[in-house]
């Protein structure tokens, strides 16, 4: 597994330098080019009283709106791309994640993060997570929100024995080649013993493709799965956590749920990849 191709989404309400800078910061890393994509849609949420020719005329301010913003967008796409011939822009007027998920097509990876506070949970202005890891059929990386140089020097392998946890291990292979320490961590939710020789396959695993790779049982402590892989990317200094989407989104359900997705909450000073 290479990543030639690096998609990077950009959410329309937030500024796109530094999440552009992230992502050729990685495509660099591994020798990649890079797609920039925009896309939003307008809202068709008008009042009922509303007559056909004022809806009309409120579509199509919100849609001047959107084609204005992408505009700004792309002029800072081309400062921080400069005469970089590796790297093109994308834009258009649709759902982003439908958006994203179709131009997965032509890449390896996907970068996004975290939206601006003023999009989030509107996902015709930005991308909606747990969809997005479900539909691009790549894995998807979501950038830590304050966008550090990215190093992949730790990384945390948030391991379950399921399909998705085993597609992300390998998904990922090209970060986990390249960090100075991978630790697998495994909750004994299906016993002790079970998750050591879990762990343990892992690691032999990732060792016979040239990975620095270490095991760790989870120490759960009354606390829930994700709360542990929280506290052990922290104890590690992990700048990576590399899970399954099913693995963690099925059962955590996000924030919503009685578990919490490590991807959700650590991805705010951590980078996360995913994959369904």
């Amino acid at each position: 597994m290479i990543y030639t191709t690096i998609l990077v989404q950009l959410d329309i309400d937030a500024p796109a330098t530094p999440r552009l800078i992230f992502a050729q910061q990685v495509a660099r890393k591994f020798e990649a080019d890079l797609i920039a994509l925009a896309a939003a849609e307008p809202s068709t949420l008008v009042s009922p009283s509303e007559s056909s020719p004022a809806v009309a005329e409120v579509l199509r301010h919100r849609t001047l709106e959107i084609e204005d913003r992408i505009s700004k967008l792309k002029e800072e796409f081309l400062a921080v791309a400069g005469d970089n011939e590796r790297a093109s822009w994308h834009a258009e007027l649709d759902d982003p994640t439908r958006a994203v998920a179709l131009h997965a097509r032509a890449a390896d990876l996907v970068i996004t993060g975290a939206p601006a506070a003023a999009a989030a949970g509107d996902f015709r202005r930005t991308v909606d997570p747990g969809a997005l890891v479900l539909s691009a059929g790549r894995p998807v990386l979501f950038a830590a929100d304050d966008l550090a140089s990215f190093k992949g020097e730790r990384i945390m392998v948030a391991w379950k024995d399921c399909r998705e946890a085993r597609r992300a291990v390998v998904d990922a292979m090209p970060f986990l080649r390249n960090a100075k320490e991978v630790t697998v961590f495994n909750a004994a939710e299906e016993g002790t013993l079970v998750a050591r020789d879990g762990a343990a396959d892992v690691v032999r695993f990732l060792m016979r493709h040239g990975v620095k790779a270490r095991s760790q049982l989870l120490e759960s402590e009354g606390s829930s799965v994700g709360d542990s892989i929280i506290a052990g990317a922290d104890r590690i200094g992990a700048d990576l956590i590399v899970a399954g989407g099913m693995a963690i989104a099925g059962s955590a359900n996000g924030r919503s749920g009685a578990r919490r997705d490590p991807c959700s909450d650590r991805a705010r000073s951590t980078g996360c990849c995913r994959t369904e």
